[in-house]
C-alpha cells in the first residue's frame, strides 16, 4: 500500500516485503519511536491486532478499523482473531461503525405520507414521531443527473466502552448483549440514526 499524501508532522511507512518491511514490522519499528498517536491502516490479522492491543496498553492512542456489521461487532472479530477479553477490556475507548447512505437530491426530493407498514417500522425504533409523518422520495432533475439523489451522508454508532460494558467483555458476553448493555446508557444502533435520517427528509427508507 502506497504512502498516497504526503503531511507535515506526520511519519508513514510504505511496506515492502522483499526487504522484510512487512505491516508488522513496520508497526514494531514505530512503536518504538514512541509516537503521540499510532494509526493502523486495518487490522487484518493477530499480529496485526496483539501490536495494537500491546501499544494501546502501554499509553499510546491507536486508531485503526476492522470490517464488521456494526460497533458491537469489533468485540466479537478480537476475538476471533485470537485476542483475550481482558486485554479488550483494558485497552479500548470507544468503537465507531459507520454506513454511507444516498442523499435525496434537495431540489426535487418529492414528500408523501408515510405508509402504515413504513410507520411501524419507524415505531420499532423510534420514538416522539411526528403525527402525520412526512416521508421523502427520489423524483430526478438536471440538478442530479435525473438519479434523484446528490451525494452521500454517513450515519454513525459509537460503543463507549463504559465500565458495564467492559465487564460484559471479559465475562465473553455476545455481541448482542454487549448492544444491549450499551443502549440502557448512550448508545445509539446505526438503524436508528438511518431512520433518523429519512424522517428529516435527506435519504429515504430503502
Amino acid at each position: 500500500d502506497p504512502v498516497e499524501y504526503q503531511i507535515d508532522g506526520i511519519n508513514q511507512i510504505q511496506v515492502k516485503p522483499q526487504i522484510d518491511l512487512t505491516f508488522a514490522n513496520a508497526l514494531r519499528s514505530l512503536v518504538r519511536q514512541d509516537p503521540d498517536v499510532l494509526l493502523i491502516g486495518e487490522i487484518r490479522d493477530k499480529e496485526t491486532a496483539d501490536i495494537a492491543i500491546e501499544s494501546a496498553l502501554t499509553g499510546h492512542l491507536v486508531l485503526s478499523t476492522l470490517h464488521t456489521n456494526d460497533a458491537p461487532g469489533a468485540i466479537t472479530r478480537l476475538r476471533d482473531l485470537g485476542i483475550e477479553s481482558f486485554l479488550m477490556a483494558d485497552s479500548m475507548l470507544a468503537v465507531l461503525a459507520q454506513r454511507l447512505v444516498r442523499c435525496l437530491c434537495p431540489n426535487c426530493r418529492e414528500p408523501y405520507p408515510a405508509r402504515d407498514v413504513d410507520r411501524r417500522r419507524l415505531q420499532e425504533v423510534l420514538t416522539d414521531l411526528p403525527d402525520p409523518i412526512t416521508l421523502y422520495q427520489a423524483k430526478g432533475c438536471d440538478r442530479c443527473g435525473q438519479t434523484g439523489f446528490k451525494g452521500r451522508q454517513a450515519i454513525f454508532e459509537v460503543l463507549s466502552i463504559t465500565d458495564p460494558v467492559r465487564s460484559a467483555i471479559v465475562a465473553d458476553k455476545s455481541a448482542g448483549t454487549i448492544a444491549r448493555l450499551a443502549r440502557e446508557e448512550a448508545y445509539r444502533p446505526l438503524l436508528q440514526h438511518g431512520y433518523q435520517k429519512v424522517v428529516e427528509g435527506t435519504t429515504t427508507l430503502s
